[in-house]
């Protein structure tokens, strides 16, 4: 394997080099440089720079630098040593490559904020870092450690673009897998872990783990039948290891017992029980099942069985808040209040934050008429973050405090306590009978604690599990309290974290208590003082007090980041909810997952040192966050920190400089020039040449004929075909545009509606019409009265009349909650939130309207009731933001939206579908001008016509129209919709707000916070579409619509041909494959029948178009060559009439002329199709595949050459 580094011959020759021009001291100094630089590159024998030569990020997690390795380490430390001593004696003025070799020693080492500032200086001198996949690989492993999500999903996926061959792309989708599941992107999660299970390539979990995580992602989602399904199958498998099946059976048990929907409550206890067992005598030492395991006998009463399960807990794994409670509860139901308070005392001086603990505590107290008491626990569990009934705890304790107020003076003096006060408590000692091994344990783990050795879950790491827990997984305030004499007094469980519900009757939420440690970047005020001092005297340093500088702005700012991570509190604490009243993902039932998560070796979470050395939240950065956080990074390579106010201004648009350590002032990845900028040379490079997919600028003309382009081809070998995309090879990957300069003033953000009145059928289809529709500065036109001036008969589009057409016809049913227009609340009422509730399900079109006239009929009854009242008000549908914002929030009212509703076939739906050929031809589903149209199948939704049927309230959310191709929407009333809508180059900043609100901007339903659009200038067009009226959608334009009254809508997309729809299309289906989403317009395939179908005479549309043409055809040549070469048969299959464009089964890329199928598939003529990459996952040298070709080379060479820039047209139109 080769890294993508120089060689330490060639850092001399760069140290040397640099004695080539300046004056003559400088010449001195620079020779004496460079001897001294020879002198470390003798240091390192011929053998050692051999070996240093194939070290790459690509090694992490498969160097066993702690077992065996301790040469290799030894090794790894000189080359560290050598490279920083060339790198300060040239003065940093050394080729880029240095950087990015010494980012991966340092990696491969664990140094992360070494690695990190190695990576952030590689990346400000290279101006291409983006065609290096070792180094993006890096980079986001890097992230990944301090859990900067957000930049660690974006860099994993920059490789996989950049090269979706890469050699760790399976370690790549696990990781994504992973951190997807903590956003609770359940959808992504699943795709990237089945891409991790199809690739036969070496991994650092093993395919029984990485299914232990699918199962487990079925549970979080509350598939509970499903996760029953696959963690059974798991422990069917042959050779599973004996750590994995005592995870999948402690977590196959625990699901049983909290979990109603798996049976009756005694068939289901008596399986969890049995699970348990089988686990413990898989791991018997495994403290968490012992500890289910005495939960459940609690919960059927067996109370010895549970006090001796709950003693093997505490004595296999240290004490646990989440143990203490249990035995409290235990306590208590056994009418034992001392012991009780005894043991809900343990637990709380374990965790202050443990809400359940408070509560029960607190219920303790009362039932012994403490009212005092009782009320401070209740107070204590409300102030922690993990507390699920706040209100209902809020209401008890004003009935608490109203009864002492009515109490006679002076009876609380004089009353007998059964229990000691709280203060008093809390000094009670441990129960006795619990106590046996627990002193030997507390002097045990004072002695030994950095040699704990806590046996690894799924044997795969023999780090401590305190250690090695990701701190995503763990909340903020946990590090926080562990400051307490309390929390140190007593061993504490980091793994141990439980939601559940008590007999009591609560639902409680119980986090974990975690070890402290010092981490890795946090400076002491003695480092700070140095820091300050070194700053002072910038000018003036030597070379490595300049390089203790860097290391020690970099480490500052990455704690600066903890603390504002820290500040900005826990947005995803309810991430990843589990079954039955379990909200929280940092429980006891995730216990198997985290240690699984974080016991995944090197790979995943290698540090023993300073895995708490992220951010303390488990809220990926956000779009400030990222920047900031890579302002650490800068910070190794620039002048100052900015305060967290000054990057929040520079950084408005993070998402466009990802990885800059300038990323205020970096546009689209390219950073400023350096100060000290490398000196170029050209030094030998002995045996260690790059080995990243480096794509050349592209040197073949769209010009010539197929004939000299595929010669050319040839000559070029490979070059340019790294990667498939069909935009120009000098691009980096696809990136979010800027916020548009300068930011309009706030008196512009609410711009009036480009709207147009039809007066008659001469108007609609009066040419400028069209002109303006399409003109790039209209994001949208509203086009009045349309019906009218055509004569449109809207009522073949009417409910009634649909149901006597196909009544029985399919309707995807969308659950909402009825909300006013221009706010969007959680379910409870309580939070103004991005995320917009939407579930969905089915019915029929006579079934929908049926519920949609009742909707009418009930909104009548309640404006009659109201009117019997005499109530002066507007109604519950009322959309008015004056009304709406006096009054209470919640609980909403849950309504249907039916959507979706196919209008393709033209034999059922043949007089709705010829009304609409009375429109303009630029507006019609099918015309020659529409791109769409030539796609050649039905895309549905896109080329067809699709009806939509709403109640007040109904709500599309915000979205692009796929592949950003304008849209078609025509109200046929009676009742009227409300849009809203913001330019297309807007939609970076909308994607922005979707990553830090944790919304998928392609996927997910999400309903934009119209205050916070303001606040960051974004203008946004408000209109109301009445019946009649035509909405024209403007390409990339993105909108969110909401019916104000009862209502039918139809609507489908258009793509004129003009360069900038192409354009846009092209760069979304770009950006797709960048974000792992299926393309639902294959836009190869159209460019293609684009070229067979029309004459082009708009130049940047032709040479945009040929351009595509030219990359598909270098890539089938190159495919078909290289597949020749090795042997491989090519079968001609051909394409049936109307046969749809074809896609990756696995990652959902288009697939065009060459086809990879399964012999089994191909035998049985299904016809799965898959990529080549994703072909060679499967099976590397594709034996198990047939190549299947659909087009001959001969036919796609005379499309090419016959697609020629057509004469322009003339000047009318439409």
């Amino acid at each position: 394997m080769k890294s993508c580094g120089v060689s330490l011959a060639a850092a001399a020759a760069a140290a040397a080099a640099s004695t080539a021009f300046g004056d003559e001291e400088k010449k001195m100094a620079a020779g004496k440089a460079s001897g001294q630089s020879e002198e470390d590159f003798a240091s390192l024998t011929a053998e050692e720079r051999e070996v240093l030569s194939g070290f790459d990020s690509r090694l992490f997690g498969f160097l066993r630098l702690h077992e065996d390795g301790a040469r290799t380490k030894a090794l790894l430390l000189k080359a560290v040593g050598c490279y920083e001593s060339l790198i300060l004696k040239a003065e940093g003025k050394v080729e880029s490559d240095f950087f990015c070799q010494l980012g991966h020693f340092n990696l491969l080492l664990e140094d992360y904020p070494k690695a990190l500032s190695a990576y952030q200086r590689y990346y400000s001198l290279q101006s291409d870092y983006w065609k290096n996949a070792a180094f993006l690989y890096g980079l986001g492993l890097v992230y990944f450690h301090y859990n900067a999500f957000q930049w660690a999903i974006k860099a994993f996926r920059e490789v996989l673009y950049v090269d979706p061959s890469f050699c760790r792309a399976k370690e790549i989708h696990l990781r994504l897998g992973l951190m997807f599941k903590v956003k609770t992107d359940f959808e992504s999660s699943f795709k990237h872990f089945q891409l991790a299970l199809i690739d036969c390539n070496p991994c650092t979990l093993s395919n029984a783990e990485i299914r232990f995580h699918v199962a487990h992602l079925y549970e979080t989602q509350r598939k509970y039948h499903l996760a029953k399904k696959e963690y059974e199958q798991l422990l069917q498998s042959e050779n599973l290891p004996a750590q994995v099946k005592a995870t999948v059976l402690q977590q196959l048990g625990w699901m049983h017992h909290t979990v109603d929907q798996l049976g009756d409550k005694a068939t289901k206890e008596n399986y969890a029980i049995q699970c348990l067992q089988k686990s413990l005598e898989a791991d018997p030492n495994s403290g968490q099942s012992w500890y289910f395991l005495g939960r459940c006998y609690s919960s059927i009463g067996k109370v010895q069985d549970a006090f001796i399960s709950y003693r093997q807990s505490i004595d296999k794994s240290e004490a646990s808040a989440d143990t203490w409670c249990s035995i409290g509860v235990l306590y208590q139901q056994q009418n034992q209040p001392m012991d009780a308070l005894q043991a809900y005392i343990c637990a709380v001086q374990l965790d202050h934050g443990h809400a359940a603990a408070w509560m029960d505590l607190g219920t303790l107290y009362e039932s012994c008429n403490q009212s005092q008491d009782a009320i401070k626990c209740y107070l204590n569990a409300t102030r922690s973050k993990n507390c699920s009934n706040t209100s209902a705890l809020a209401a008890r304790i004003k009935y608490l405090q109203a009864q002492l107020c009515n109490l006679p003076q002076g009876s609380l003096q004089n009353k007998t306590k059964l229990l000691p006060s709280i203060e008093e408590a809390w000094s009670l000692p441990i129960p006795a009978e619990l106590t046996s091994r627990q002193g030997a344990m507390n002097t045990t783990q004072q002695a030994c604690k950095p040699h704990q050795n806590t046996e690894p879950v799924l044997g795969l790491s023999q780090t401590p599990i305190s250690q090695q827990l990701p701190l995503h997984m763990i909340p903020s305030s946990h590090v926080d309290d562990l400051s307490s004499p309390a929390k140190r007094k007593r061993p504490s469980s980091p793994t141990k974290n439980t939601l559940e519900t008590w007999s009591s009757g609560h639902t409680v939420s119980h986090p974990p208590p975690v070890q402290q440690q010092i981490h890795s970047w946090c400076l002491t005020p003695q480092k700070l003082q140095h820091l300050e001092q070194l700053r002072a005297n910038r000018n003036s340093l030597n070379p490595a007090q300049k390089l203790m500088l860097e290391q020690l702005e970099s480490q500052f700012v990455l704690m600066q980041q903890h603390q504002q991570m820290r500040q900005m509190g826990v947005a995803q604490r309810n991430a990843l909810s589990l079954p039955h009243n379990r909200t929280n993902l940092t429980s006891s039932a995730e216990e198997p997952w985290k240690k699984q998560l974080s016991n995944s070796t090197q790979g995943l979470q290698k540090s023993q040192s300073s895995h708490l050395a992220g951010p303390n939240s488990e809220r990926p950065l956000s779009s400030t966050g990222p920047s900031q956080h890579l302002q650490a990074a800068g910070t190794a390579i620039s002048t100052a920190t900015p305060s967290p106010k000054s990057t929040e201004q520079t950084t408005t648009n993070s998402v466009t400089s990802l990885n800059s350590p300038h990323s205020g002032h970096a546009v689209n990845g390219e950073a400023l020039e350096d100060s000290q900028s490398p000196i170029k040379t050209n030094p030998p490079l002995t045996g260690h040449k790059p080995n990243s997919p480096i794509i050349p600028s592209m040197s073949v003309s769209i010009y010539p004929s197929s004939a000299e382009v595929l010669k050319a081809c040839r000559n070029l070998g490979k070059n340019g075909l790294s990667n498939s995309s069909i935009l120009l090879d000098k691009c980096p990957p696809p990136k979010p545009p800027p916020p548009p300069y300068p930011p309009l003033p706030k008196d512009k953000l609410n711009p009036p509606t480009p709207s147009i009145y039809l007066e008659n059928k001469r108007d609609a289809f009066f040419p400028p019409l069209h002109q303006f529709c399409t003109n790039p500065n209209n994001p949208v036109t509203v086009i009045r009265g349309l019906a009218g001036a055509l004569k449109l008969d809207l009522g073949l589009f009417s409910t009634k009349t649909l149901v006597e057409a196909n009544n029985e016809h399919l309707v995807e049913v969308r659950t909402q909650l009825l909300q006013p227009s221009d706010e969007n609340w959680d379910s409870t009422g309580t939070k103004n939130t991005w995320h917009c509730e939407s579930s969905k399900s089915q019915s029929t079109i006579a079934k929908y309207a049926q519920y949609q006239a009742s909707s009418f009929q009930e909104s009548l009854r309640e404006e009659n009731e109201k009117k019997t009242h005499h109530k002066d008000h507007s109604d519950s549908e009322s959309t008015s933001s004056d009304n709406s914002g006096k009054r209470k929030r919640g609980p909403f009212k849950t309504i249907k939206f039916g959507t979706n509703v196919d209008l393709s076939d033209d034999k059922k739906w043949k007089l709705q579908l010829h009304e609409l050929t009375k429109l303009p031809a630029f507006v019609r589903v099918v015309s020659a001008g529409n791109l769409l149209s030539h796609v050649g199948h039905t895309v549905l939704g896109m080329n067809t016509v699709q009806l939509y049927m709403k109640v007040p309230g109904s709500r599309t959310s915000g979205h692009q129209e796929n592949n950003n191709f304008c849209s078609v929407n025509i109200n046929i009333g009676p009742g009227d919709c409300e849009w809203f809508v913001v330019p297309e180059n807007y939609w970076g900043i909308m994607n922005d707000f979707c990553e830090k609100n944790n919304m998928n901007f392609l996927m997910g339903s999400w309903w934009p916070n119209l205050e916070d659009l303001y606040e960051a200038n974004v203008p946004v067009y408000r209109f109301i579409q009445r019946p009649g009226d035509l909405v024209w959608i403007n390409a990339g334009t993105v909108h969110w619509v909401q019916a104000v009254g009862w209502c039918n809508n139809i609507a489908w997309n258009v793509g004129p041909l003009t360069a900038c729809q192409y354009k846009l299309a092209v760069e979304r289906y770009e950006w797709n494959k960048l974000q792992s989403v299926k393309s639902v317009v294959p836009m190869v395939h159209l460019s293609w029948n684009i070229a067979r179908n029309i004459k082009v005479p708009d130049p940047k549309l032709f040479e945009m178009i040929k351009y595509c043409l030219l990359r598909t055809l270098k890539q089938c040549q190159t495919l078909r060559e290289a597949l020749i070469a090795a042997g491989k048969e090519i079968v001609w299959h051909g394409r049936t009439k109307e046969e749809p464009a074809h896609y990756c089964s696995i990652c959902e890329v288009e697939v065009f002329n060459l086809l990879y199928v399964t012999n089994e598939s191909n035998s049985q003529k299904t016809y799965v199709v898959n990529c080549l990459d994703c072909a060679r996952k499967i099976s590397g040298n594709l034996e198990n595949f047939v190549v299947l070709e659909q087009y001959r080379m001969e036919d796609l060479m005379q499309i090419y050459d016959q697609f020629t820039l057509a004469p322009p047209l003339p000047s009318s139109s439409s």
